[in-house]
């Protein structure tokens, strides 16, 4: 497997995968092509014999300065289990520490189980939201009306 930067072209071959690859939940409109041109250095591409298994979506955070945060992350379903998010992570983590920063977040609905699990098992801690579910917190709202999150927060220094 290769992992490479993302480029501007890469949204027009992920981006009709994204529904498809999240079992028909709408969610391509999450991830606009200016992330493809904006964030190129930030944002990885992995390939396995030439095709496409996963991505990676991720920036610094213009307000935070020791932040960076994960937008986005996709793994091909016939190649999940195979430590692809994982390899992801790692560069993305690699470039957040290359650019003097420590502390990466990111989100997810608290409806995807999965994500959840993952996050936790990668090292993320769950914020303290405005309210408990299920025994999740989470945060009301956090992206309009009826979109709850789970906020996730990794710090790459340990003491």
């Amino acid at each position: 497997m290769e992992i490479r930067l993302v480029e501007g072209s890469d949204y027009y071959v992920i981006s009709p995968l994204i529904n498809e690859w999240w079992g028909g939940r709408n969610m391509s409109d999450m991830l606009p092509k200016l992330f493809f041109d904006h964030f190129t250095q930030t944002s990885f591409i992995a390939e396995k014999d030439g095709k496409l298994v996963g991505f990676l979506i991720g920036f610094l955070s213009q307000t935070h300065s020791n932040e960076a945060y994960i937008h986005f992350v996709g793994v091909h379903p016939e190649y999940r289990k195979h430590n692809i998010g994982k390899h992801l992570y790692n560069k993305f983590f690699d470039a957040v520490k290359q650019n003097n920063r420590s502390i990466v977040r990111c989100v997810t609905s608290p409806v995807n189980k999965v994500s959840i699990a993952y996050h936790t098992k990668m090292g993320f801690e769950i914020e303290d939201g405005d309210r408990i579910v299920d025994g999740l917190s989470i945060n009301t709202d956090y992206d309009g009306p009826n979109q709850d999150r789970v906020l996730f927060v990794k710090n790459l220094i340990k003491f």
